[in-house]
């Protein structure tokens, strides 16, 4: 039941109650938890939590085997190890006799009082009411087992004593009265029970402390205070087991221990609080408290049958101390003091202090950084983590609504005042917003208005190429009718090619376009240029650098009635200082609320709690309740504030005349806006003017390739038809091939043992489907159409076919190659105008397909494009 252990103090021999522990039976939790899991997550699961379960049944094992644990203090550590185990096992697995519930499992465990009494429930109130009663067995056992004969000593058996409280006080609260339910259930871990061991460790940490007080010399009043202390935490236990149901369940000794005790420290305080009253002088409440503690004394030792023979000794030697000064002090009253002594129901209570309490065991028992079974989440749990959940969200959304008002009020506040714009004008650092600033920069690092000056000289040149271009593709077509006409007029009806006109017309047509097109071209650049010059004072404003030069600013009064100017912007500045403080805080604030939900797990403690989720959200929802406390302040802070601010605005307006300013501000912005937009327009026709003309020398380029190699197959047919002509005329035969040559103004044309004739070109709007005998590799077929069928001539004696003319063969002249171009002295391989090479005139020249390089940047689509401003239109 219970062990007893004495120590001697300068005062008294005590001895100390230990609580044996209450035994169990072998209990196999293995089994029937595993089977649980299998049936209602899943095997799977019920594997992987194989060590979990193996570790519960390791647990249990150590437990009904107290000789596992070669000390109290390990033995003591499995306890709280068990209990937050079962803490888990409760919320996760359903212990009961219901069918659908962990049925199998019995807890037995017998009184640690009357050990033939027992107590079998098949759910685990019982099993966990047990275990705190053996943790606090455990603990008192291990107070009585320092050595109480030294200060450490003493301090250590306090701790182990108030452990034993606590761990009593947590039974009682927390488990008893679940345990007592039923039929099946013993007195030992009652609510009853518990308060009294509860009451009865607090006695004996108390008297720890007594005796190191009197150890450490300390004063008869402290002492008395301490000691009266012990003897009420005695008195409280003793009443517990005077009453049912506890008298009838302890030994006699138990109770005789008790009540002993309590009236040997009433004594004991009687006795201190005496000396310190003679000290004083107060003879007479001396003599009524002494006489109050003879007569506890006497009746004490009325009830001490079955006590310790060292408490008997104590009591002899207390007596024999508070009788020698009663008779002491009686004396002096006698011959000296002579005063009327009190009777003892007279007085008040002798005052007391305690010095211990019981050890907080929540934190030591808590459950919720358990790691057992911890992926089993049931559905209770789960539902209560997101009703919490919602809660915690509904105070963060609300509070953070709360900021952003704050945010948005103040914004809006100080754009109705004007601030701090107005102040920074003031000082001369006023800036643009940021929209219209973003927009003046995007001008300036284009050019601004005045890099159009250079961009319109790129149009003049680029129109220039394109004319020159458009020149000498006409001459090389008026050149090649020429000669043309001069042979048909020198040999008549001989000269049987068709003519150049009817080949060049659709070259001819195109050409025509494009001039057209450079004619309203340059209308359209001449509009810019005019556009320009007609707004350049308008979007001059743009060109300031920066463009806050431009602005006007806030003058300080000429004259000042009161000079207190100075002070109204001062205290302003500083009101605008305090309010982005404000600001800043709100920001932190917003931060903190997440950061905080962040960390805010309760899953743990849902699992582990035993009471109402209610009082359990209330109780979490409370760690937020600062941060909302400090955002109301923060608000209640800003209005005040802005309230502030706008009297001193007030004031800061009327010295200043801050609404002229405003007035001639709000037309410069509109000056900036205007120009931003001419500009804008302006340059959207300049870059589509320098689009245009990149498009047009392509075509032309195009065009003018397609020209040479138009001119050079007729300069080829031209040759081989003089030939022809030269023979018929000197009446020569085809076979003869070393005839004199016809002087002419081309030379003549070496002929080859095999010869082929060369059709005329078909004329214009033929349908040709031929390879053409030249044509450029990046160039598609020329739609003028110069394409030649090549049918081979027959025998040597064939007849002349009908057709104009007829040349050899294999002539003696060499095609021209894909990429060869007449020699750079030729009067047409010229560039537009020699040494002209401007910024936008860079490509490499293995890039170039004529004779005229393309800008370095290229338009989109085909010539004439489809999607031209009202400025460049083709005709």
């Amino acid at each position: 039941m219970a062990t007893t252990q004495s120590s001697s103090s300068a005062s008294t021999t005590n001895i100390m109650l230990a609580i044996f522990e209450k035994k169990t039976v072998t209990l196999d939790l293995y089994r029937p938890l595993r089977q649980y899991i299998s049936f209602a997550y899943s095997e799977r699961e019920a594997q992987n939590l194989e060590d979990d379960l193996q570790t519960l049944r390791d647990l249990r094992s150590d437990l009904e085997n107290p000789t596992k644990q070669p000390t109290p203090s390990a033995r003591r550590d499995l306890l709280q190890s068990y209990f937050r185990a079962l803490c888990v096992i409760e919320t996760r697995f359903p212990i009961s006799p219901d069918r659908d519930h962990i049925n199998s499992v019995t807890f037995t465990w017998y009184d640690a009082f009357k050990q033939k009494q027992k107590a079998a429930q098949q759910n685990i109130y019982l099993e966990k009411a047990a275990v705190l009663f053996n943790l606090g067995a455990v603990y008192s056992q291990i107070g009585l087992g320092y050595d109480r004969s030294s200060v450490e000593g003493r301090r250590q058996a306090v701790q182990a004593f108030i452990g034993a409280a606590g761990a009593f006080a947590y039974l009682r609260d927390n488990a008893a009265t679940k345990a007592s339910i039923g039929t099946s259930t013993t007195l030992d871990v009652s609510v009853e029970c518990a308060g009294m061991l509860e009451r009865l460790m607090l006695a004996q940490a108390q008297e720890c402390v007594f005796e190191n007080t009197i150890a450490k010399g300390s004063t008869p009043g402290v002492c008395a205070k301490i000691s009266r202390q012990v003897g009420l935490y005695y008195e409280e236990a003793s009443a517990a087991l005077s009453v049912a149901p506890l008298s009838q369940h302890f030994d006699r000794a138990w109770i005789a221990h008790v009540q002993l005790k309590a009236a040997l420290f009433y004594v004991e305080a009687c006795y201190r609080y005496g000396i310190e009253l003679h000290e004083k002088e107060e003879i007479a409440e001396e003599i009524a408290r002494l006489r109050s503690g003879i007569n506890a004394l006497i009746e004490a030792k009325k009830n001490s049958k079955g006590a310790a023979a060292q408490l008997l000794d104590a009591l002899s030697k207390l007596e024999a101390n508070i009788n020698r000064n009663l008779e002491r002090a009686v004396k002096e009253n006698d011959r000296v003091y002579l005063m009327r002594v009190p009777s003892p129901g007279s007085l008040p209570p002798l005052p007391a202090f305690s010095m211990v309490k019981p050890l907080a065991m929540n934190e030591v028992l808590d459950a919720s950084k358990e790691k057992l079974f911890a992926s089993l989440v049931p559905d209770s749990s789960a539902k209560a983590l997101s009703r919490y959940t919602e809660m915690v969200d509904d105070v963060i959304r609300t509070q953070a609504e709360k900021l952003q008002q704050g945010s948005e009020l103040t914004r809006v506040r100080l754009k109705e005042m004007d601030l701090p714009d107005s102040l920074l004008a003031l000082e001369g650092h006023f800036t643009l917003s940021a929209d219209l600033k973003e927009d003046v920069e995007a001008v300036q690092i284009s050019g601004g208005p005045a890099g159009l000056e250079a961009e319109l000289q790129q149009l003049k040149d680029l129109r220039r190429v394109n004319q020159e271009l458009l020149v000498q593709t006409e001459e090389l077509l008026q050149k090649e009718s020429r000669e043309d006409a001069q042979f048909r007029s020198q040999f008549g009806t001989r000269w049987t090619r068709p003519q150049s006109s009817t080949l060049t017309k659709n070259m001819q047509d195109r050409l025509n376009r494009f001039a057209g097109n450079l004619k309203q071209a340059a209308e359209s650049d001449a509009k810019i240029e005019r556009s320009v010059r007609e707004h350049s004072s308008l979007m001059s404003i743009l060109d300031r650098r920066p463009i806050e030069s431009a602005l006007p600013t806030l003058a300080r009064p000429i004259m000042s009635l009161d000079a207190n100017e100075d002070a109204i912007v001062g205290i302003l500045k500083q009101s605008l200082r305090q309010l982005e403080t404000l600001g800043a805080q709100r920001a932190g604030l917003e931060d903190m609320l997440k950061e905080m939900k962040r960390k805010d797990d309760i899953l743990p403690k849902l699992m582990t709690s035993m009471g109402s989720y209610e009082d359990l959200f209330r109780k979490e929802l409370s760690k937020y309740d600062h941060i909302c406390e400090d955002i109301a302040r923060n608000i209640e802070a800003q209005e005040q504030l802005l309230i502030q601010i706008q009297a001193l605005n007030d004031d800061f307006s009327a010295i200043f005349n801050l609404e002229d300013y405003k007035v001639s501000r709000e037309k410069c912005y509109k000056q900036i806006e205007a120009a931003i937009a001419k500009y804008r327009e302006i340059k959207e026709n300049v870059n589509e003017g320098l689009k245009f003309y990149v498009t047009l020398q392509d075509a032309i380029s195009n065009v003018k390739q397609q020209c040479s190699d138009y001119v050079m197959t007729r300069n080829i047919q031209c040759r081989e038809m003089i030939e022809d002509v030269q023979r018929s005329m000197a009446g020569l035969s085809f076979q003869d091939k070393n005839s004199g040559s016809y002087n002419s103004g081309y030379p003549p044309v070496s002929q080859h043992p095999h010869q082929r004739s060369t059709p005329p070109p078909p004329a214009a709007g033929q349908n040709m489907q031929q390879t053409p005998i030249y044509q450029h590799p990046d160039q598609p077929s020329p739609s003028t159409g110069y394409n030649y069928n090549q049918p081979p001539y027959g025998s040597a004696q064939q007849q002349v076919p009908p057709l104009p003319y007829q040349v050899s063969s294999t002539p003696s002249y060499v095609h021209p190659q894909p990429q060869q171009h007449p020699p750079a002295s030729h009067e047409y391989g010229q560039p537009a105008y020699p040494g002209w090479r401007g910024p936008y005139y860079n490509a490499p020249p293995a890039q170039q397909p004529g004779p005229y390089p393309p800008p370095p940047y290229t338009a989109p689509g085909p010539y004439p494009p489809h999607s031209q401003t009202g400025y460049y239109r083709p005709q």
